[in-house]
């Protein structure tokens, strides 16, 4: 087996190698070599794809839109807490801000009319967000390494696509599910489990990395290895046991997760919240 780098097919520059793999070399203009992450890999191997949520994961838009409807809320005299915004965080339609607003000043804010204003507002505002810190090497090192990858959002693939072009991920991930392809979103397992199935990898051998409790409980339900990655918005949540905890996705590589998983059991399907 040729366990270098191929110099043709997809383009694979330096940035897309420098520390993706700490134990593999960087030599600028020549191929790289790195049979030995790969053995140190395979040893003792516990998942063999992982799968990335999007929203607050890959880039954090989950903060833009909380601060956009605190904003309106207080415009109206209302107050939009956490504890009534989690229930938003990583599904779709969980929580009604225009009815919870109503609810407590008696505004009935047109549908019609704030849908778009909130909508471009949010695109506006995430135009300045980054990637999360580490997305960008964990998905080149699991395309050097060989792992499928995907991403299982809640959002739309109107909003997810233009994201992944736009950061250069489109080339880095197999596959792409969001809430158009499915009947139930997170925390239901569907978006998951067909994430596994367009990459072709068991669901017990693929780890979800998750930035919500209802994708972490998703992830759960799938019989998924589960990665919690909270973003500045979720840290204070309560995520539900998932298999480990990162401040962020450059905490480890993906040989440091797999050998840290080796003395747990596989995981199994829990049932749905």
């Amino acid at each position: 087996m040729d366990r270098r780098l191929p110099t043709g097919g997809r383009k694979c520059n330096n940035r897309v190698l420098q520390g993706a793999l700490g134990c593999y070399q960087v030599l600028s203009g020549a191929q790289v070599l790195w049979g030995a992450a790969i053995r140190q890999y395979n040893q003792r191997v516990t998942f063999r794809a992982v799968i990335f949520d999007f929203d607050g994961l890959i880039i954090d838009s989950e903060t833009p839109i909380f601060d956009i409807w605190a904003g309106i809320y207080r415009d109206h005299g209302g107050r939009l807490t956490m504890e009534h915004w989690r229930h938003a965080l990583g599904t779709h339609n969980g929580f009604d801000p225009y009815g919870e607003l109503e609810r407590q000043t008696g505004v009935r804010l047109s549908r019609d009319e704030w849908v778009p204003k909130v909508r471009d507002q949010h695109w506006r505002l995430c135009e300045g967000e980054p990637l999360r810190p580490g997305v960008f090497d964990r998905l080149a090192e699991a395309r050097a390494l060989g792992l499928p990858a995907a991403v299982a959002s809640s959002s739309s693939l109107e909003w997810v696509g233009p994201w992944l072009a736009r950061h250069g991920l489109r080339d880095l991930v197999d596959a792409v599910c969001t809430r158009d392809d499915v009947e139930r979103v997170k925390p239901a397992p569907e978006l998951f489990l067909l994430a596994a199935e367009r990459i072709g990898v068991p669901p017990a051998q693929c780890v979800v990395f998750e930035d919500t409790p209802n994708g972490v409980a998703a992830a759960h339900a799938a019989g998924m290895w589960a990665v919690a990655v909270p973003s500045p918005i979720t840290r204070a949540l309560e995520f539900g046991s998932p298999h480990r905890t990162l401040t962020s996705l450059a905490d480890c590589t993906l040989v440091e997760l797999q050998n840290g998983f080796a003395h747990l059991s596989a995981p199994a399907p829990r049932s749905t919240p």
